[in-house]
């Protein structure tokens, strides 16, 4: 049952969606040619002054990484392995990557291999009974991705394709919250749960929410008593995976879970941010695992936590990001290469842009 509190919030949510859908959808079909402003400054240039962080090294990286992206991009409209695998998860951070920076399906130099990737999504959706794709760490990043191009694509009559895609990928999530109050791999509740899916499904929710899609308040509360009660390690500060403890990946999904709970400025959060911050290897591909699975959380755990902590953060996995890309603008790993790492590296970089909503202040 809804409460009027409820009601209200979708309300209201879904109103600000309608009139930040309208100035998105203008930028992204401005996106392939910068304006020049009466004053004779170029958007680009405007930009680079309003945020300084950004530099053309990092942009080349970017522009580089998108290079890459549409030659390795399936016919199908999909990104996923040599043979196939993690099609949902590699679409959806492939679309989310180029929409970093403004690009949206249907509208600029981008549109058709965009449109296809939607496309992809979209189809495959629909062709699922329960609107259930792939393990819970795929259907999270889905059903991120879905709720970010709402409103965002040119062909309008696929703003409510999505919303009925979104709407049902939401419900699968609720359905599968454990009694903890986290997920696990699978959408069924007895499944347990822990931090890194946790936090995955989680930003989704989140971002589903803040476009107007209604997510019960006790669900929230549940995820926070998890993260704070089950996972989070008074001692030194950071999340563990199942239990007590410290990594690097579960620390960095599990304060921006926390903080997108509405639990920014609780000592316990703020003590998670302290642990990455504090971490001497955090910015050593070669010392830390799953790389770009830790800064693709906590870049944007960074921004939440405030400007301070973002100005000394991003410059450091922004030089570390631009040293690491491969000859050919990916991220990959050669000997094991996955779809997600070169989405993340650009998501990562492009943080300066502020395009996707979830990962703005």
């Amino acid at each position: 049952m809804q409460s009027s509190a409820s009601k209200s919030f979708a309300s209201v949510a879904l109103g600000l969606l309608v009139a930040f859908s309208g100035t998105m959808s203008a930028i992204a079909q401005q996106a392939a040619a910068p304006a020049v402003s009466s004053a004779g400054v170029s958007g680009a240039e405007a930009a680079a002054d309003a945020a300084p962080e950004l530099t053309e090294a990092a942009d080349l990286a970017i522009e580089r990484g998108f290079e890459f992206l549409i030659k390795t991009q399936k016919p199908d409209g999909s990104w996923a392995k040599e043979d196939g695998t993690f099609a949902t998860a590699g679409t959806s951070l492939g679309l989310m990557a180029f929409m970093v920076k403004g690009h949206f399906p249907g509208f600029g130099r981008f549109a058709e291999p965009l449109d296809r990737a939607k496309e992809y999504l979209l189809k495959k959706a629909e062709e699922s009974s329960t609107g259930y794709l792939g393990g819970m760490y795929e259907h999270g990043l889905y059903t991120l991705c879905l709720s970010e191009l709402w409103g965002m694509t040119a062909n309008k009559q696929d703003n409510k394709r999505i919303q009925v895609q979104l709407e049902r990928a939401v419900q699968v999530i609720l359905r599968a919250q454990s009694p903890l109050g986290g997920w696990r791999y699978h959408a069924r509740p007895d499944c347990g749960q822990d931090t890194s899916v946790t936090a995955m499904v989680f930003v989704a929710l989140a971002s589903a929410r803040q476009a107007g899609v209604l997510v019960p308040t006790e669900t929230i509360d549940r995820v926070v008593g998890y993260l704070r009660d089950q996972v989070w390690d008074e001692k030194t500060g950071g999340f563990g995976y199942q239990g007590r403890g410290n990594t690097l990946a579960c620390t960095a999904g599990g304060a921006y879970a926390s903080q997108l709970c509405g639990q920014r400025d609780e000592e316990w959060v703020q003590a998670a941010i302290k642990y990455l911050e504090n971490s001497p290897k955090v910015f050593n591909r070669k010392e830390i695992g799953y790389y770009y699975y830790v800064h693709y959380y906590a870049i944007s755990a960074m921004v939440l936590a405030g400007d301070d902590h973002y100005r000394k953060w991003y410059p450091q996995i922004r030089d570390s990001l631009i040293s690491l890309q491969e000859a050919n603008g990916s991220w990959e790993n050669p000997k094991k290469p996955y779809p997600h790492t070169t989405p993340m590296a650009i998501i990562i970089l492009g943080t300066p842009h502020r395009y996707i909503p979830v990962y703005q202040e």
